[in-house]
């Protein structure tokens, strides 16, 4: 494809990851808001965190699964159109009930999401230019997390929070026109419809048992539990710890999102120049381990230091380095993975990995919602600071030759 369709195509794909984050933070955004109205607990909260990571995890393989066979061209417009939806129906919810539902509806309708958009970027993108892409799709549900805050913090300001899910559903109606437009080019679907021979599709369990994706996972277990906070929690633990008003969240709320950004596209793209080194001396094997350990590290410390933030300032000096240490190993973990698979299993690795990435969300945000409930934010922070050193050092030390190579 000539290069302008094709950066065309990442760009309306990475817009799709941008609107699945903005509708599925919105009730963290507003949680604070909505907690209070529905008279929801910490703990309670915590299990509607779970809720959605649950639905993921089990829908994820087979999304991915799904994806690889109808192509991504129908399968995100399909699933765009659903979970949008399901997003709206939030406003209707009349109590924990109903929302726990929803929650497990979201996840998944947006199953198919990452699933659709790695296969999007992997047929469109020359193996080199790949990390770059893949770093843009992650920008792209970050970006979703910067305008989860204005969009629905503003329509709830001025006409309820209920009114805010209906709002940020709606932009589904600006998506669909552009994937259609960019979609239906000739050269585009045949991309997307026709791949070539990718030979034959391996079983879901091989996916998962594929060395690349057990390895990717290692990787990316390590950095969930961080992930799951940032997403679930963020807003509240500025509420509690200092006591900002639902409305003074948008800056420090945008600005974690514009340093995860920041983390996926800087790391994104120093790999993909290590990559093309890396193929100039014959060497298409080795994995980006030292960018992987500063970006571990830049979380870590984050984490720490909001554990004995004394005021907001340097809460979210924090949380940005917290973000970009995210950022970049969830786009290095996801980029060295899936380079490594066969061709025709990168939807179906797409959705694997997603899928086990939610078990952070199971695990760590019920946990949080008791802890934090009992004993505050500090003790629950130190842990999940702590977390992130087994399994970075795991995948630091995983040979590279032991993680497969894909016919990408």
């Amino acid at each position: 494809m000539p290069r302008g369709e094709v950066w065309a195509l990442v760009a309306v794909t990475t817009f799709a990851m941008s609107i699945s984050y903005v509708d599925r933070q919105t009730l963290a955004v507003l949680a604070p808001t909505i907690t209070k109205a529905l008279h929801i607990s910490d703990a309670a909260y915590g299990w509607l965190g779970s809720a959605f990571s649950l639905s993921y995890l089990v829908a994820g393989p087979f999304a991915g699964a799904w994806i690889d066979r109808v192509g991504a061209r129908r399968g995100l417009l399909a699933g765009l159109v659903l979970w949008s939806a399901v997003a709206a129906l939030h406003a209707a919810v009349p109590g924990f009930a109903m929302l726990f539902a929803l929650r497990l509806a979201l996840g998944l309708a947006e199953s198919p999401t990452f699933p659709g958009g790695v296969q999007a970027v992997q047929r469109a993108l020359a193996p080199a230019d790949r990390a770059r892409g893949m770093s843009l799709l992650f920008v792209g549900m970050s970006l979703g997390g910067m305008l989860a805050p204005p969009i629905a913090i503003g329509i709830a300001a001025r006409y309820g929070w209920r009114a805010a899910f209906l709002g940020t559903a709606a932009l589904a109606a600006l998506w669909v026109p552009c994937w259609l437009a960019v979609t239906s080019r000739p050269r585009v679907r045949a991309a997307l419809e026709d791949p070539g021979d990718q030979g034959p599709r391996p079983s879901m369990l091989a996916v998962a048992a594929h060395p690349a994706v057990k390895r990717g996972l290692v990787g990316l277990l390590a950095i969930v539990p961080a992930s799951a906070f940032a997403m679930a929690w963020e807003a509240k633990y500025y509420v509690r710890q200092f006591g900002l008003s639902q409305a003074g969240l948008v800056p420090y709320l945008v600005a974690s999102a514009v340093a995860y950004d920041a983390g996926a596209l800087v790391f994104g793209d120093l790999a993909t120049r290590r990559a093309r080194r890396a193929r100039r001396r014959g060497d298409d094997d080795s994995a980006p381990r030292a960018l992987l350990a500063g970006g571990a590290l830049l979380a870590a410390v984050g984490l720490l230091g909001l554990a004995a933030a004394p005021d907001p300032h340097v809460a979210v000096a924090c949380f940005l380095s917290s973000a970009v240490g995210r950022g970049a190993v969830v786009t290095l973990c996801n980029t060295d993975a899936l380079s490594r698979v066969p061709r025709g299993a990168v939807s179906a690795a797409g959705g694997v990995i997603a899928s086990v990435q939610s078990l952070g969300g199971i695990v760590v945000n019920p946990a949080l919602g008791h802890a934090v409930q009992r004993f505050g934010y500090a003790p629950a922070l130190a842990v999940l600071a702590a977390w992130t050193i087994p399994g970075t050092v795991a995948w630091l030390f995983w040979p590279s030759s032991h993680a497969g190579a894909g016919g990408n």
